[in-house]
């Protein structure tokens, strides 16, 4: 009798188990997916897809600041060590820089149909869309302009 009760508990034990892991998997699936790191990923590397998971998010207490797909991480640089099996805070990627301090850039200023450019070194490092100072190789003036997608500045009047 003690063999039949003990496999009769066994057995309950199983159900209730199966019925909280499928309970955790409906949790798993109302709170979404979060993407995790793969190996460590130091401050500085760019992100590729390789390197990342896609896992469901099974704490309810979890919340938001973190990216979710990958598509929110993949070619952003880290700007501090991401640990493999943790949440990627959103806070702590960037995107890459467009232009680098001490390289060469094409400085452009346009007014109405006329367009003047001239060679450029940026004197910080600068993602698209950012106001940055340029000195400019002809003259020696510093400017002050936005870093466009194609690498260019465009400068602005004063």
């Amino acid at each position: 009798m003690k063999f039949r009760q003990l496999l009769g508990n066994m057995a309950r034990r199983v159900v209730l188990a199966a019925g909280v892991l499928c309970f955790g998997q409906g949790m798993a699936f109302a709170q979404g997916t979060a993407v995790v790191p793969t190996r460590v990923i130091y401050p500085g590397e760019t992100v590729s897809a390789d390197q990342l998971n896609v896992v469901a998010v099974t704490n309810p207490n979890l919340s938001g600041g973190y990216a979710r797909t990958k598509d929110e991480v993949v070619g952003m640089v880290t700007k501090r060590t991401l640990l493999p099996g943790r949440t990627i805070p959103t806070s702590s990627l960037r995107e890459a820089f467009a232009v680098k301090r001490g390289g060469s850039v094409r400085l452009t200023f346009s007014i109405g149909n006329m367009l003047i450019s001239a060679s450029g070194t940026p004197l910080a490092d600068a993602s698209v869309g950012e106001l940055i100072k340029v000195r400019n190789l002809d003259s020696g003036t510093i400017v002050s302009g936005t870093v466009m997608a194609d690498g260019t500045v465009q400068v602005m009047a004063k």
